[in-house]
C-alpha cells in the first residue's frame, strides 16, 4: 500500500489504531448523527402543524451546512493543533487551513511490514478520520438545537447562512477551547492553571476543568445563542396571547427516545474507546436520565395535578443534557442525584420566558441552558475524584463556574454579533406569511393533507 503525498505531518500522530476502539468510535458517531433527525421530530411535534416542516428542515439543512464546513475548516480550527503539532490562536482556535479539507488525515506510512496511519493525537487508539466523523455529528447537533427558540417566523435563507457563521464563529473555537488544549482545557496555559498555578507534576490536572462530553461545548453554547436569538428576533406573532399547543406528541415522544438511544453515543462515545469508562458512562447517563424526568413529573404532578407525555420527553431531555458533561466523572448514585435535580430545575425554568417576555418557542433556554448550566457546575459538588459533597476542596466548583461562565459570555457577544450582522439579510418572515404558516410560504408544502 503506498502512502498518500500530503503536507508532513508529525511522526507520532502515526500508528496503528486499535480494531475494537475504532469500531465503537464509528458506530457512536452514527448513533449521534441519528440524533439530529431525532431532534427534527421532537421539535416538529412541539410546533404547530403549519409550521412542522419548517421546524424539521432547518434541523436537516443544518446536517447538509455544517456537514459540509466541518470537513473544510471545522475540524481543523477545533483539533487541528492536535494533529499537526501546531500552536493556537491565542488559546482560543486552531489554524483553520492547516488540515483544510481534512484531506492529510488519511496519510499512511509504511512502517516495517505494518501500515501506520495518522491517529486522533500522540497516544490515541482510533484513527483521525474516525476521530473527525465523530466530532462532525457534535457540530451539526449543537447548531441544530438552537433552532427550537426560532420555530414558526425565521427565514429559512438566513438561517442556514446563520448555521455557517455559527459553528465557524462560535462552535468551532469554543470546541477547541475545551477539548482542543484551550483555554478552558486542562492546559498549562489554561484558565484552571492561572487560577490555582501548577502542581508538584508542573501541570494543572488537579484542577482541570471537566466537560466529558459537551456540558459547555454544545448545551450551555446552544443554550445561551437560543436565548440572545430569541431576544433579537423577537416573539411570534401573538405570543402571550395564543395558546401555542403540540400539534403531534407522538412525534414528541419519538424524538424523545431516539435522542436518548443516540445519546449513548454521545455520551459513552466520549470514552473514545470500548472500555469501562464507556461502561459507567452508560450506567450515568441511563440512571440520570430516568432520575430527570421522574424530577419533571413530580413537578407537574404537584404544580398541575397532571404529569404529561410531553413532560416525560421533555425530562429525558434535560437529564440527558445534564449528565452530557459529568457522565465520566460520577458514580451511579451521583448521577441520579444530579439527574433529579436537573429535571426538577428544567420543569420550574421554562415558565421564564412568559415571565421575562422572551419567545424560546421550544424551551432551548429552559432545557438546554438551564439544565447545561446545572451539569456543569454540579460537577463540582458530586465528582467522585475532586467534589465538595466527597470531602473535596472548592477547586473543583470554581474552575467549572468559571468555564460556564465564560462559555455565556463568549457565547452570548458573538452569537449577537453574528445576529446584528444578519439583520440586513431579514430574519422574520411576514406578518402574513406566519399567519398562514411558514410550511406553505417557505416550503410550498404541507404536512398533512387535510382536504
Amino acid at each position: 500500500m503506498v502512502g498518500q503525498t500530503v503536507m508532513a505531518l508529525p511522526d507520532n500522530v502515526f500508528g496503528v489504531p486499535d480494531s475494537g476502539d475504532t469500531a465503537w468510535i464509528l458506530i457512536s458517531a452514527s448513533l449521534v448523527l441519528l440524533m439530529t433527525p431525532a431532534l427534527a421530530f421532537f421539535y416538529g411535534g412541539l410546533s404547530r402543524g403549519k409550521s412542522v416542516l419548517n421546524m424539521m428542515m432547518m434541523s436537516f439543512a443544518t446536517m447538509g451546512v455544517v456537514g459540509i464546513i466541518y470537513v473544510l475548516w471545522g475540524f481543523s480550527m477545533s483539533f487541528g493543533n492536535l494533529i499537526d503539532g501546531g500552536s493556537d490562536i491565542a488559546g482560543l482556535f486552531a489554524n483553520p487551513f492547516s488540515l483544510f479539507g481534512s484531506d492529510q488525515l488519511a496519510a499512511t506510512k509504511e512502517v516495517g511490514d505494518a501500515t501506520h496511519i495518522v491517529l486522533a493525537g500522540e497516544g490515541s487508539t482510533i484513527p483521525a478520520i474516525v476521530f473527525l466523523a465523530f466530532q462532525l455529528t457534535f457540530a451539526v447537533i449543537s447548531v441544530a438545537l438552537i433552532s427550537g427558540a426560532l420555530a414558526e417566523r425565521v427565514s429559512f435563507g438566513t438561517w442556514l447562512v446563520f448555521a455557517g457563521l455559527w459553528a465557524t464563529v462560535v462552535y468551532f473555537p469554543l470546541a477547541h477551547m475545551v477539548w482542543g488544549g484551550g483555554l478552558l482545557s486542562g492546559s498549562t496555559d489554561g484558565i484552571a492553571a492561572k487560577m490555582f498555578g501548577l502542581n508538584d507534576e508542573g501541570d494543572a490536572a488537579a484542577v482541570a476543568p471537566i466537560d466529558f462530553a459537551g456540558g459547555t461545548v454544545v448545551h450551555i453554547n446552544a443554550g445561551m445563542a437560543a436565548l440572545i436569538l430569541a431576544i433579537m428576533v423577537g416573539a411570534r406573532s401573538g405570543f402571550g396571547k395564543v395558546a401555542y399547543r403540540p400539534h403531534n406528541i407522538p412525534f414528541v415522544m419519538l424524538g424523545a427516545a431516539l435522542l436518548w438511544f443516540g445519546w449513548f453515543g454521545f455520551n459513552a462515545g466520549s470514552a473514545l474507546g470500548a472500555n469501562g469508562s464507556a461502561g459507567l458512562v452508560w450506567v450515568n447517563t441511563t440512571v440520570a436520565t430516568a432520575a430527570a424526568m421522574m424530577g419533571w413529573l413530580g413537578v407537574e404532578w404537584i404544580r398541575d395535578r397532571h404529569p404529561t407525555s410531553v413532560g416525560a420527553a421533555s425530562g429525558v431531555v434535560a437529564g440527558l443534557v445534564a449528565i452530557t458533561p459529568a457522565c465520566g466523572a460520577l458514580t451511579p448514585v451521583g448521577s441520579i442525584a444530579l439527574g433529579v435535580v436537573a429535571g426538577i430545575l428544567s420543569a420550574l425554568a421554562i415558565s421564564l420566558k412568559t415571565k421575562l417576555g422572551y419567545d424560546d418557542s421550544l424551551d432551548v433556554v429552559g432545557v438546554h441552558l438551564v439544565a447545561g448550566l446545572w451539569g456543569t457546575v454540579g460537577i463540582g459538588l458530586l465528582a467522585k475524584e475532586s467534589g465538595l459533597f466527597y470531602g473535596h476542596d472548592l477547586k473543583q466548583l470554581a474552575v467549572q463556574i468559571v468555564i460556564a461562565l465564560v462559555a455565556v459570555v463568549f457565547t452570548g457577544v458573538l452569537t449577537a454579533l453574528i445576529a446584528f450582522v444578519l439583520k440586513p439579510l431579514g430574519w422574520r418572515i411576514s406578518a402574513e406569511e406566519e399567519m398562514t404558516g411558514i410550511d406553505e410560504s417557505a416550503h410550498a408544502e404541507t404536512a398533512y393533507d387535510l382536504a
